[in-house]
């Protein structure tokens, strides 16, 4: 709205506005943890032996 009360027009590209939905926090997911080679050893199956 304008100072005297009216509504304005306004010409901006609505898509170059960024939502919370354009983002994987948006959607519920969660920052991936780091997962290093100590990690991978620990989380391997027992069924694909050493």
């Amino acid at each position: 709205m304008s100072r005297d009360g009216k509504h304005e027009i306004v010409f901006d590209d609505l898509l170059e506005q960024a939502t919370s939905d354009d983002t994987d926090a948006g959607w519920g997911e969660r920052e991936a943890p780091v997962r290093d080679l100590d990690w991978y050893l620990r989380e391997t199956p027992p069924h694909h032996g050493e």
